[in-house]
Parts: structure tokens; C-alpha cells; sequence
């Protein structure tokens, strides 16, 4: 069996590049052990609009929407869900298998800005959006200073 030096230092490369982006994304995550969260943490973009509203949208193909949870708790949301394999494929008729099945759960701390009693949330095609409105009271005040 020969070894081809050009297809070996390819491979390694993209096995450096996979072994990185996993580094990545347990720093992300505060070094926590992977498996702490579930098999998978999806994709999510959080941003303020002009109205001071927040909005997160995460990432979730291939869900139905009775698989996510969104709950919030004193000043904290959490999405919780799960990505099922498909049952009418056999296990070993896969042969390759990239995409992440399993639960997973993300938690995020709310700024005091927002009314986490109105939130709202809405999934699709495959991206769920949470809307935080700001607290009526939340607006900024000018103090004046005697």
C-alpha cells in the first residue's frame, strides 16, 4: 500500500480544521464538557431592532415544532429540543452520517430591559425567532444633577 504525502497532509489538514472548530465551540461555551448540554447546540444570532426590541433566532432543520421548548425563568431563556434520526432508515445503511440528532438546550441571560412576560416566539423554515419586547418602564430617563 502506498502513501500519497499530498493526500495525507489533506487529510490532516481538514482533520485540523474539524478538531478547531470543535475547540471553538466548547470555548464558546464557557470550556463547559461537551456533553453537558446534549449532542448539539444550534446556531443563533441574537440583535436589538431600533425599538429596543430583542430578538434571537436559532437555527433548528428539521424540527417539528412540538420538539422545542421555550421557557423563561426570572431572567433567563432557555430553548430546549431535539432532532430525532429518521426511523424508517436502518442504522447500518448509513454511510456517512454529519448532521447532530439528539437533545440540546441553550440559555440565555435577558437584560433587565426586556418584558419577559411578553414573549414571543415563532418557528419557520427551520429557524425559530423570539421576540423580547422592552419593558414599558425600561425607557431611559434623564436625571438631572443639583
Amino acid at each position: 500500500m502506498s502513501c500519497n504525502p499530498l493526500q495525507l497532509m489533506r487529510e490532516l489538514a481538514v482533520m485540523q480544521q474539524r478538531m478547531n472548530r470543535a475547540w471553538c465551540a466548547v470555548q464558546e461555551r464557557g470550556g463547559e464538557d461537551v456533553t453537558s448540554r446534549g449532542a448539539w447546540s444550534p446556531a443563533v444570532d441574537i440583535y436589538e431592532t431600533e425599538n429596543k426590541e430583542v430578538v434571537l433566532k436559532a437555527e433548528l432543520p428539521g424540527l417539528q415544532r412540538e420538539d422545542i421548548d421555550v421557557t423563561v425563568e426570572g431572567a433567563t431563556l432557555t430553548i430546549r429540543g431535539q432532532r430525532r434520526r429518521e426511523e424508517t432508515i436502518a442504522e447500518d445503511a448509513y454511510r456517512r452520517v454529519e448532521r447532530h440528532f439528539g437533545a440540546f438546550a441553550r440559555s440565555f441571560t435577558l437584560p433587565s430591559s426586556v418584558d419577559s412576560g411578553a414573549v414571543r416566539a415563532d418557528y419557520r423554515d427551520g429557524v425559530l425567532t423570539v421576540r423580547l419586547p422592552p419593558r414599558a418602564d425600561a425607557s431611559q430617563v434623564q436625571v438631572a444633577v443639583s
